[in-house]
Protein backbone atom coordinates (compact mmCIF):
# COMPACT_ATOMS: atom_id res chain seq x y z
CA UNK A 1 0.00 0.00 0.00
CA UNK A 2 2.76 2.38 0.89
CA UNK A 3 4.45 1.98 -2.10
CA UNK A 4 1.29 2.52 -4.28
CA UNK A 5 0.99 5.75 -2.01
CA UNK A 6 4.61 7.29 -2.59
CA UNK A 7 4.23 7.02 -6.48
CA UNK A 8 0.96 8.83 -7.05
CA UNK A 9 0.94 11.44 -9.06
CA UNK A 10 -0.22 14.64 -6.76
CA UNK A 11 -3.13 15.14 -9.03
CA UNK A 12 -3.99 11.70 -7.61
CA UNK A 13 -3.41 12.31 -3.95
CA UNK A 14 -5.28 15.22 -4.24
CA UNK A 15 -7.84 13.24 -5.43
CA UNK A 16 -7.70 10.28 -2.52
CA UNK A 17 -7.56 13.70 0.33
CA UNK A 18 -10.77 14.85 -1.31
CA UNK A 19 -12.30 11.85 -1.34
CA UNK A 20 -10.94 11.10 2.53
CA UNK A 21 -9.64 7.99 1.28
CA UNK A 22 -6.40 9.14 3.25
CA UNK A 23 -5.74 11.96 5.65
CA UNK A 24 -3.29 14.33 4.84
CA UNK A 25 -1.36 13.01 8.28
CA UNK A 26 -1.48 9.34 7.14
CA UNK A 27 0.04 10.56 3.72
CA UNK A 28 3.14 12.39 5.54
CA UNK A 29 3.51 9.83 7.61
CA UNK A 30 3.76 7.12 4.86
CA UNK A 31 6.40 9.99 3.09
CA UNK A 32 8.17 9.72 6.49
CA UNK A 33 8.56 6.23 7.29
CA UNK A 34 9.96 4.99 3.76
CA UNK A 35 12.45 8.25 3.72
CA UNK A 36 13.78 6.80 7.56
CA UNK A 37 13.53 3.59 6.13
CA UNK A 38 15.60 4.03 2.69
CA UNK A 39 17.38 7.60 2.44
CA UNK A 40 20.20 6.17 4.04
CA UNK A 41 21.26 4.27 1.06
CA UNK A 42 20.31 7.15 -1.04
CA UNK A 43 20.92 9.99 0.98
CA UNK A 44 19.01 12.71 -1.08
CA UNK A 45 17.77 14.57 2.31
CA UNK A 46 20.59 17.30 4.51
CA UNK A 47 17.65 17.28 7.14
CA UNK A 48 14.04 17.11 7.74
CA UNK A 49 11.76 18.25 10.71
CA UNK A 50 9.45 15.40 11.23
CA UNK A 51 7.81 17.14 14.00
CA UNK A 52 6.91 20.07 12.03
CA UNK A 53 5.67 18.12 9.07
CA UNK A 54 3.85 15.89 11.09
CA UNK A 55 1.69 19.12 13.09
CA UNK A 56 1.27 20.70 9.46
CA UNK A 57 -0.15 17.76 8.04
CA UNK A 58 -2.52 17.22 11.15
CA UNK A 59 -3.70 20.99 10.56
CA UNK A 60 -4.18 20.12 7.22
CA UNK A 61 -6.71 17.80 8.14
CA UNK A 62 -8.54 19.48 10.30
CA UNK A 63 -8.92 22.55 7.65
CA UNK A 64 -10.53 19.80 5.51
CA UNK A 65 -12.45 18.59 7.93
CA UNK A 66 -14.21 21.85 9.10
CA UNK A 67 -14.73 22.86 5.07
CA UNK A 68 -11.68 25.60 5.15
CA UNK A 69 -9.11 23.52 2.83
CA UNK A 70 -6.76 26.49 1.46
CA UNK A 71 -7.65 24.57 -2.05
CA UNK A 72 -6.46 20.83 -4.15
CA UNK A 73 -2.70 20.46 -3.01
CA UNK A 74 -3.67 21.34 0.90
CA UNK A 75 -2.02 18.60 2.86
CA UNK A 76 0.53 17.02 0.30
CA UNK A 77 4.28 17.61 1.38
CA UNK A 78 6.60 19.31 -1.54
CA UNK A 79 10.65 19.06 -0.91
CA UNK A 80 12.89 21.80 -1.12
CA UNK A 81 16.36 21.84 -2.44
CA UNK A 82 19.17 22.95 0.61
CA UNK A 83 19.36 26.08 -1.41
CA UNK A 84 15.98 27.65 -1.36
CA UNK A 85 15.16 29.26 2.16
CA UNK A 86 12.35 27.97 4.46
CA UNK A 87 11.81 29.93 7.54
CA UNK A 88 13.13 27.97 11.35
CA UNK A 89 14.91 25.29 8.41
CA UNK A 90 18.75 24.99 7.60
CA UNK A 91 19.65 26.58 4.26
CA UNK A 92 23.13 25.13 4.64
CA UNK A 93 23.71 25.32 0.41
CA UNK A 94 25.11 21.98 1.09
CA UNK A 95 28.46 23.44 2.28
CA UNK A 96 30.36 23.39 5.44
CA UNK A 97 30.23 27.53 4.68
CA UNK A 98 26.49 27.23 5.95
CA UNK A 99 26.12 23.79 8.05
CA UNK A 100 24.73 26.18 11.22
CA UNK A 101 22.92 28.29 9.18
CA UNK A 102 18.90 28.70 9.60
CA UNK A 103 16.94 30.61 7.56
CA UNK A 104 15.59 33.49 9.35
CA UNK A 105 12.68 33.87 6.48
CA UNK A 106 10.90 32.10 3.70
CA UNK A 107 11.42 32.55 0.43
CA UNK A 108 8.94 33.55 -2.24
CA UNK A 109 7.91 30.14 -3.55
CA UNK A 110 7.85 28.83 -0.06
CA UNK A 111 5.71 31.28 0.56
CA UNK A 112 3.61 30.66 -2.19
CA UNK A 113 3.41 26.80 -1.40
CA UNK A 114 2.44 26.92 2.20
CA UNK A 115 -0.20 29.36 1.23
CA UNK A 116 -1.75 26.66 -1.14
CA UNK A 117 -1.51 24.20 1.98
CA UNK A 118 1.74 22.32 0.98
CA UNK A 119 3.68 21.22 3.77
CA UNK A 120 7.91 22.32 3.05
CA UNK A 121 9.50 18.49 3.75
CA UNK A 122 12.94 18.39 4.11
CA UNK A 123 16.21 20.01 2.76
CA UNK A 124 17.68 18.16 -0.27
CA UNK A 125 21.20 17.09 -0.80
CA UNK A 126 23.21 19.16 -4.12
CA UNK A 127 26.65 20.14 -5.18
CA UNK A 128 27.92 22.70 -2.85
CA UNK A 129 26.39 26.17 -3.96
CA UNK A 130 24.74 24.22 -6.81
CA UNK A 131 28.06 24.08 -8.53
CA UNK A 132 28.33 20.52 -10.11
CA UNK A 133 26.59 17.88 -12.44
CA UNK A 134 26.31 15.05 -10.24
CA UNK A 135 25.75 16.11 -6.20
CA UNK A 136 29.61 14.46 -5.31
CA UNK A 137 30.90 17.85 -4.45
CA UNK A 138 28.11 18.05 -1.03
CA UNK A 139 30.22 18.85 1.93
CA UNK A 140 27.09 16.00 3.36
CA UNK A 141 28.61 13.10 1.35
CA UNK A 142 27.33 12.46 -2.34
CA UNK A 143 23.79 11.35 -3.25
CA UNK A 144 22.97 7.90 -5.08
CA UNK A 145 21.00 7.15 -8.29
CA UNK A 146 18.06 4.98 -6.70
CA UNK A 147 18.06 2.93 -10.14
CA UNK A 148 21.22 2.28 -9.23
CA UNK A 149 23.21 3.17 -6.11
CA UNK A 150 27.09 3.16 -7.30
CA UNK A 151 25.77 5.93 -9.73
CA UNK A 152 25.09 9.73 -9.25
CA UNK A 153 21.92 11.32 -9.51
CA UNK A 154 23.24 14.18 -11.78
CA UNK A 155 23.58 17.86 -10.45
CA UNK A 156 23.49 19.72 -8.86
CA UNK A 157 19.67 19.38 -7.97
CA UNK A 158 20.56 15.68 -7.51
CA UNK A 159 18.90 15.23 -4.19
CA UNK A 160 15.56 16.66 -5.36
CA UNK A 161 15.30 14.35 -8.55
CA UNK A 162 16.62 11.02 -6.32
CA UNK A 163 13.84 12.35 -3.47
CA UNK A 164 11.07 12.31 -6.12
CA UNK A 165 12.56 9.14 -8.00
CA UNK A 166 12.74 7.13 -4.60
CA UNK A 167 9.30 7.87 -3.56
CA UNK A 168 10.56 9.93 -0.77
CA UNK A 169 8.71 12.88 -1.78
CA UNK A 170 5.94 13.36 -3.98
CA UNK A 171 7.48 16.58 -6.06
CA UNK A 172 10.30 18.96 -5.58
CA UNK A 173 12.02 21.93 -6.30
CA UNK A 174 15.21 22.79 -7.57
CA UNK A 175 17.26 25.00 -9.12
CA UNK A 176 18.68 25.63 -13.15
CA UNK A 177 21.88 27.59 -13.45
CA UNK A 178 23.08 25.48 -16.68
CA UNK A 179 21.21 22.11 -16.23
CA UNK A 180 20.65 21.55 -12.49
CA UNK A 181 16.95 20.43 -12.97
CA UNK A 182 17.11 19.18 -16.15
CA UNK A 183 19.90 17.12 -16.27
CA UNK A 184 19.19 15.00 -12.80
CA UNK A 185 15.71 15.00 -13.75
CA UNK A 186 16.75 12.65 -16.89
CA UNK A 187 19.44 10.45 -15.02
CA UNK A 188 17.12 9.56 -12.62
CA UNK A 189 13.94 8.87 -14.82
CA UNK A 190 11.34 11.88 -13.73
CA UNK A 191 10.43 15.39 -15.16
CA UNK A 192 12.36 18.20 -14.75
CA UNK A 193 10.96 21.92 -15.62
CA UNK A 194 13.30 24.98 -15.74
CA UNK A 195 10.60 27.65 -16.56
CA UNK A 196 11.76 30.39 -18.31
CA UNK A 197 14.59 33.37 -16.35
CA UNK A 198 11.85 35.76 -14.71
CA UNK A 199 8.98 33.76 -14.74
CA UNK A 200 9.54 32.47 -10.86
CA UNK A 201 10.69 34.88 -8.33
CA UNK A 202 14.66 34.20 -7.05
CA UNK A 203 13.85 36.49 -3.78
CA UNK A 204 14.83 33.61 -1.13
CA UNK A 205 17.07 31.24 -3.27
CA UNK A 206 20.69 31.32 -2.33
CA UNK A 207 22.58 33.01 -5.46
CA UNK A 208 25.43 31.14 -7.54
CA UNK A 209 25.02 32.98 -10.60
CA UNK A 210 22.19 35.25 -10.86
CA UNK A 211 21.48 36.16 -14.42
CA UNK A 212 21.83 32.66 -14.84
CA UNK A 213 19.66 30.55 -11.96
CA UNK A 214 16.13 29.81 -12.16
CA UNK A 215 14.21 27.30 -9.58
CA UNK A 216 12.02 25.00 -10.92
CA UNK A 217 10.18 21.55 -10.62
CA UNK A 218 10.45 17.98 -10.33
CA UNK A 219 8.14 15.46 -10.75
CA UNK A 220 6.65 12.33 -11.60
CA UNK A 221 3.95 13.75 -14.16
CA UNK A 222 4.05 16.97 -16.73
CA UNK A 223 0.45 17.67 -14.91
CA UNK A 224 2.12 17.75 -11.87
CA UNK A 225 4.98 20.25 -12.83
CA UNK A 226 2.33 22.25 -14.49
CA UNK A 227 0.56 22.23 -11.36
CA UNK A 228 3.73 22.83 -8.95
CA UNK A 229 4.80 26.01 -11.66
CA UNK A 230 1.58 27.40 -11.49
CA UNK A 231 1.85 27.67 -7.55
CA UNK A 232 5.18 29.39 -7.82
CA UNK A 233 5.20 31.27 -10.64
CA UNK A 234 4.37 35.05 -11.05
CA UNK A 235 5.73 38.57 -10.30
CA UNK A 236 7.69 39.42 -7.10
CA UNK A 237 8.68 43.25 -6.35
CA UNK A 238 11.64 41.77 -3.97
CA UNK A 239 12.96 40.18 -6.99
CA UNK A 240 14.50 42.81 -9.73
CA UNK A 241 14.67 40.05 -12.52
CA UNK A 242 11.05 39.18 -11.90
CA UNK A 243 8.98 39.93 -15.25
CA UNK A 244 5.62 41.02 -15.28
CA UNK A 245 3.63 38.39 -16.86
CA UNK A 246 0.00 36.59 -16.17
CA UNK A 247 0.54 33.39 -15.40
CA UNK A 248 -1.92 31.00 -16.52
CA UNK A 249 -3.50 27.99 -15.06
CA UNK A 250 -1.19 25.64 -16.35
CA UNK A 251 -2.68 22.76 -15.28
CA UNK A 252 -6.03 23.65 -16.72
CA UNK A 253 -3.71 24.69 -20.20
CA UNK A 254 -3.06 20.77 -20.79
CA UNK A 255 -6.58 19.92 -21.54
CA UNK A 256 -6.99 22.35 -24.42
CA UNK A 257 -6.21 20.11 -27.73
CA UNK A 258 -3.13 21.37 -28.75
CA UNK A 259 -0.56 20.93 -31.99
CA UNK A 260 0.63 19.35 -34.13
CA UNK A 261 3.69 21.60 -33.59
CA UNK A 262 6.98 22.55 -35.80
CA UNK A 263 9.52 20.85 -33.89
CA UNK A 264 13.32 21.33 -34.77
CA UNK A 265 16.38 18.89 -34.08
CA UNK A 266 20.02 21.06 -33.47
CA UNK A 267 21.84 19.02 -35.52
CA UNK A 268 24.50 19.57 -33.36
CA UNK A 269 23.46 17.99 -30.44
CA UNK A 270 23.61 14.12 -32.28
CA UNK A 271 27.37 14.47 -32.58
CA UNK A 272 30.29 13.56 -30.69
CA UNK A 273 30.07 12.63 -27.71
CA UNK A 274 26.64 11.52 -27.35
CA UNK A 275 25.87 7.95 -26.04
CA UNK A 276 24.45 5.57 -28.67
CA UNK A 277 22.01 4.20 -26.76
CA UNK A 278 20.62 7.98 -25.16
CA UNK A 279 20.77 8.76 -28.99
CA UNK A 280 18.71 5.84 -30.13
CA UNK A 281 16.46 6.55 -27.34
CA UNK A 282 15.91 10.13 -27.99
CA UNK A 283 15.67 9.25 -32.24
CA UNK A 284 12.42 7.16 -31.27
CA UNK A 285 10.91 9.60 -29.05
CA UNK A 286 10.97 12.57 -32.37
CA UNK A 287 10.06 9.45 -34.46
CA UNK A 288 6.98 9.24 -32.27
CA UNK A 289 6.40 13.45 -33.00
CA UNK A 290 6.82 12.81 -36.26
CA UNK A 291 4.13 10.10 -36.65
CA UNK A 292 1.73 12.49 -34.33
CA UNK A 293 1.82 14.43 -37.21
CA UNK A 294 4.16 17.29 -36.01
CA UNK A 295 6.39 18.97 -38.80
CA UNK A 296 10.29 17.53 -37.84
CA UNK A 297 12.87 19.86 -39.13
CA UNK A 298 16.43 19.85 -38.39
CA UNK A 299 17.84 23.45 -37.61
CA UNK A 300 21.58 24.29 -36.49
CA UNK A 301 22.86 26.21 -33.49
CA UNK A 302 26.16 26.30 -34.46
CA UNK A 303 27.11 28.98 -31.32
CA UNK A 304 25.19 27.73 -28.65
CA UNK A 305 27.22 24.30 -29.60
CA UNK A 306 30.80 25.61 -29.95
CA UNK A 307 31.00 28.15 -27.64
CA UNK A 308 28.06 28.00 -24.87
CA UNK A 309 30.61 25.96 -22.29
CA UNK A 310 32.98 28.76 -22.58
CA UNK A 311 30.97 31.31 -22.38
CA UNK A 312 28.73 29.89 -19.67
CA UNK A 313 31.93 29.18 -17.46
CA UNK A 314 33.37 32.78 -17.78
CA UNK A 315 29.83 34.07 -16.93
CA UNK A 316 28.56 31.91 -13.94
CA UNK A 317 32.20 31.55 -12.52
CA UNK A 318 32.33 35.96 -12.27
CA UNK A 319 28.82 36.07 -11.14
CA UNK A 320 30.03 33.02 -7.95
CA UNK A 321 33.13 35.31 -7.50
CA UNK A 322 30.82 38.39 -6.67
CA UNK A 323 27.55 36.53 -4.57
CA UNK A 324 30.24 34.34 -2.75
CA UNK A 325 32.12 37.24 -1.61
CA UNK A 326 29.65 37.82 1.27
CA UNK A 327 30.84 34.95 3.20
CA UNK A 328 33.45 36.14 4.62
CA UNK A 329 33.50 34.52 8.17
CA UNK A 330 32.51 38.29 9.70
CA UNK A 331 28.42 37.94 9.10
CA UNK A 332 27.11 35.14 9.14
CA UNK A 333 28.52 31.49 8.23
CA UNK A 334 31.58 29.50 8.92
CA UNK A 335 33.72 31.62 11.12
CA UNK A 336 37.42 30.43 11.43
CA UNK A 337 38.91 29.50 15.06
CA UNK A 338 42.35 29.80 13.93
CA UNK A 339 42.69 33.27 12.30
CA UNK A 340 45.11 35.90 14.23
CA UNK A 341 43.56 38.98 12.20
CA UNK A 342 41.25 40.12 10.12
CA UNK A 343 43.28 39.18 6.93
CA UNK A 344 43.61 35.70 8.61
CA UNK A 345 39.78 35.51 9.23
CA UNK A 346 38.96 35.42 5.63
CA UNK A 347 41.77 33.47 4.32
CA UNK A 348 41.00 30.97 6.47
CA UNK A 349 37.40 30.96 6.92
CA UNK A 350 36.91 30.11 3.16
CA UNK A 351 39.58 28.10 3.13
CA UNK A 352 37.80 26.04 5.81
CA UNK A 353 34.29 26.51 4.48
CA UNK A 354 34.27 25.52 0.91
CA UNK A 355 34.86 22.71 -0.86
CA UNK A 356 37.18 22.48 -3.83
CA UNK A 357 35.37 22.85 -6.49
CA UNK A 358 33.71 26.41 -5.28
CA UNK A 359 37.18 27.46 -4.93
CA UNK A 360 37.92 26.34 -8.60
CA UNK A 361 35.14 28.77 -9.76
CA UNK A 362 35.93 31.37 -7.36
CA UNK A 363 39.45 31.48 -8.49
CA UNK A 364 38.08 31.43 -11.92
CA UNK A 365 35.51 34.12 -11.82
CA UNK A 366 37.84 36.61 -9.57
CA UNK A 367 40.62 36.39 -12.57
CA UNK A 368 38.19 36.87 -15.42
CA UNK A 369 36.83 39.52 -13.94
CA UNK A 370 40.55 41.25 -12.97
CA UNK A 371 41.98 44.27 -14.51
CA UNK A 372 43.44 43.49 -17.83
CA UNK A 373 41.12 40.66 -18.70
CA UNK A 374 37.51 41.78 -18.15
CA UNK A 375 37.60 43.16 -21.89
CA UNK A 376 38.94 40.01 -22.52
CA UNK A 377 36.91 37.25 -21.11
CA UNK A 378 33.78 38.36 -19.43
CA UNK A 379 32.96 40.92 -22.17
CA UNK A 380 33.47 39.10 -24.59
CA UNK A 381 31.44 36.12 -23.00
CA UNK A 382 28.59 38.49 -23.10
CA UNK A 383 28.84 39.06 -26.20
CA UNK A 384 28.93 35.33 -27.35
CA UNK A 385 25.99 35.09 -24.83
CA UNK A 386 24.03 37.82 -26.78
CA UNK A 387 25.00 36.06 -30.03
CA UNK A 388 23.53 32.69 -28.68
CA UNK A 389 20.21 33.74 -27.62
CA UNK A 390 19.79 35.40 -31.06
CA UNK A 391 20.92 32.67 -32.78
CA UNK A 392 17.43 30.94 -30.44
CA UNK A 393 15.63 33.20 -31.67
CA UNK A 394 16.10 32.97 -35.21
CA UNK A 395 15.66 29.19 -34.68
CA UNK A 396 12.47 30.20 -33.39
CA UNK A 397 10.85 31.59 -36.25
CA UNK A 398 10.92 28.42 -38.07
CA UNK A 399 9.71 26.38 -34.95
CA UNK A 400 7.63 26.35 -32.23
CA UNK A 401 9.95 24.42 -29.94
CA UNK A 402 13.39 22.21 -30.53
CA UNK A 403 14.17 18.32 -29.17
CA UNK A 404 17.43 17.28 -28.19
CA UNK A 405 18.56 14.79 -25.71
CA UNK A 406 19.01 15.68 -22.26
CA UNK A 407 22.41 14.58 -21.09
CA UNK A 408 24.47 12.85 -23.55
CA UNK A 409 25.44 10.13 -21.12
CA UNK A 410 23.26 8.08 -18.70
CA UNK A 411 23.93 8.26 -14.91
CA UNK A 412 27.56 7.64 -14.62
CA UNK A 413 29.35 5.55 -11.45
CA UNK A 414 30.07 7.85 -8.31
CA UNK A 415 33.85 8.89 -8.96
CA UNK A 416 34.12 8.09 -12.37
CA UNK A 417 34.14 11.50 -14.12
CA UNK A 418 37.43 12.95 -11.80
CA UNK A 419 38.67 15.70 -15.28
CA UNK A 420 36.64 18.85 -14.00
CA UNK A 421 36.28 19.82 -17.57
CA UNK A 422 34.52 16.78 -18.44
CA UNK A 423 32.21 17.19 -16.09
CA UNK A 424 31.52 20.33 -17.57
CA UNK A 425 31.07 19.08 -20.81
CA UNK A 426 28.27 16.90 -19.48
CA UNK A 427 26.03 20.09 -19.66
CA UNK A 428 26.94 20.65 -22.77
CA UNK A 429 22.88 20.47 -24.30
CA UNK A 430 21.17 22.41 -20.70
CA UNK A 431 23.56 25.15 -20.84
CA UNK A 432 22.66 27.62 -23.86
CA UNK A 433 19.20 27.20 -22.76
CA UNK A 434 20.24 29.05 -19.72
CA UNK A 435 22.33 31.42 -21.51
CA UNK A 436 19.37 32.76 -23.75
CA UNK A 437 16.78 32.48 -20.39
CA UNK A 438 14.86 29.90 -22.15
CA UNK A 439 12.15 27.42 -20.66
CA UNK A 440 13.39 23.88 -21.04
CA UNK A 441 11.97 20.55 -19.45
CA UNK A 442 13.45 16.78 -19.50
CA UNK A 443 10.65 13.59 -19.95
CA UNK A 444 11.72 10.20 -19.55
CA UNK A 445 12.15 8.55 -23.11
CA UNK A 446 13.53 5.02 -22.33
CA UNK A 447 16.15 2.92 -20.44
CA UNK A 448 19.82 1.60 -21.17
CA UNK A 449 20.53 -2.03 -21.46
CA UNK A 450 21.68 -1.78 -17.98
CA UNK A 451 18.09 -0.34 -17.07
CA UNK A 452 19.45 3.39 -16.68
CA UNK A 453 16.90 6.05 -17.23
CA UNK A 454 17.31 8.20 -20.49
CA UNK A 455 15.63 11.82 -20.62
CA UNK A 456 14.13 13.92 -23.91
CA UNK A 457 15.16 17.27 -23.77
CA UNK A 458 12.48 20.31 -25.45
CA UNK A 459 13.33 24.15 -25.24
CA UNK A 460 10.38 26.27 -25.35
CA UNK A 461 9.90 29.88 -26.43
CA UNK A 462 9.81 32.66 -23.84
CA UNK A 463 7.13 32.18 -21.43
CA UNK A 464 5.79 29.93 -23.64
CA UNK A 465 5.99 26.81 -21.32
CA UNK A 466 2.00 26.16 -21.48
CA UNK A 467 3.15 25.17 -25.43
CA UNK A 468 6.29 23.45 -23.64
CA UNK A 469 4.38 21.63 -21.03
CA UNK A 470 1.37 20.42 -23.65
CA UNK A 471 4.19 18.89 -25.88
CA UNK A 472 5.74 17.19 -23.21
CA UNK A 473 2.77 15.54 -21.99
CA UNK A 474 1.80 14.43 -25.50
CA UNK A 475 5.01 12.21 -25.56
CA UNK A 476 4.53 11.02 -22.05
CA UNK A 477 0.42 9.99 -22.31
CA UNK A 478 1.78 7.73 -25.32
CA UNK A 479 4.44 6.30 -23.14
CA UNK A 480 4.28 4.46 -19.69
CA UNK A 481 8.02 5.42 -18.15
CA UNK A 482 6.66 7.75 -15.75
CA UNK A 483 5.11 4.16 -14.54
CA UNK A 484 8.19 2.62 -13.79
CA UNK A 485 10.18 3.11 -10.84
CA UNK A 486 13.51 2.03 -8.79
CA UNK A 487 13.21 -0.66 -6.63
CA UNK A 488 15.28 -0.13 -3.48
Amino acid sequence: MADEIVFKSVAELSAKLAAKEISSSELMQTFIARTKSLDGRVKSFNSFDEPGALAAAKAADERRAAGQAKGALDGIPVSLKDVIAVEGQPLTCSSKMLANFVSPYDATVTTKLKSAGAIPWGRLNMDEFAMGSSTENSAFGPTANPWDLTRVPGGSSGGSAAAVAAGFAPWALGSDTGGSIRQPAALCGIVGLKPTYGLVSRFGLAAYASSLDQIGTFAHSVEDAATLLGVIAGHDERDSTSYRAEVPDYAAALKQKKGPWRLGVPKEFFGEGLDPEVSAAVKKAIEFYKNAGCEIKEVSLPLASEYAIAAYYIIATAEASSNLARYDGVRYGHRSKSAKNVVDLYFQSRAEGFGEEVKRRIILGTYVLSSGYYDAYYLRAQKVRTLIRQEYQRVFTECDALLSPTSPVPAFKIGEVGDPLAMYLLDIYTIGVNLAGLPGISVPCGFTASKLPIGLQIIGQPFAEADLLAIAQTYERAHDWKSQHPEL
